[in-house]
């Protein structure tokens, strides 16, 4: 069983920004290595703090060079388009084809306080990008056109009547 419950679509909590990082201490370390489990157990490649009800901007990942744990992350650069099919641990049996910048430029802190900077590329920009949006209280439904939004209500209704929704399943589309 997953350390940490992901919160799903209409938790108040995925909507509100979350607050800098402003103390790195062993309850943090901890509080990451759970959320790694929780993003395995999903399964997924990224987990924000609001996913599981904490108010703090960082995120942890496992794509691309490996694993990882961002504090604080801010793209400062981004360029060129990609669209790709998106689904979200918050919003599970979903997904959608996002169009989303297919280059950013990352910068934060790790847990050591040491700088970050990574520039990403597709999948693992997208998966930042995904993953900042948490931090912002945005949810992929955000990124939705008006009629794609009215079709992703009535879905997320008929779900929610037919069956309780578990976190990590999807159709498909790949789970951040």
């Amino acid at each position: 069983m997953a350390p940490h419950q992901i919160r799903l679509i209409g938790d108040p909590v995925l909507r509100k920004p979350a607050t800098e990082v402003t103390n790195v201490d062993g309850a943090l370390v901890r509080l990451t290595d759970d959320m790694f489990a929780t993003m395995y157990g999903a399964p997924g490649i990224g987990l924000a703090a609001p996913q599981v009800g904490v108010q703090k901007r960082f995120f942890v990942y496992d794509h691309g060079e490996g694993a990882g744990v961002i504090l604080n992350p801010r793209i400062i650069e981004s360029g060129g388009e990609w669209t790709f099919e998106e689904g979200c641990l918050s919003v599970p049996d979903l997904s959608w084809e996002i169009t989303r910048p297919k280059q950013i430029h990352l910068v934060g802190v790790d847990l050591d306080g040491n700088e970050i900077s990574i520039e990403a590329d597709e999948i693992e920009a997208r998966l930042f990008q995904h993953e900042i949006d948490h931090l912002d209280g945005i949810l992929l439904v955000d990124h939705l056109d008006e009629d794609q939004q009215r079709e992703a209500r009535r879905a997320l209704r008929e779900r929610t009547m037919s069956r309780p929704a578990s976190a990590g399943q999807l159709d498909g589309g790949l789970r951040l």
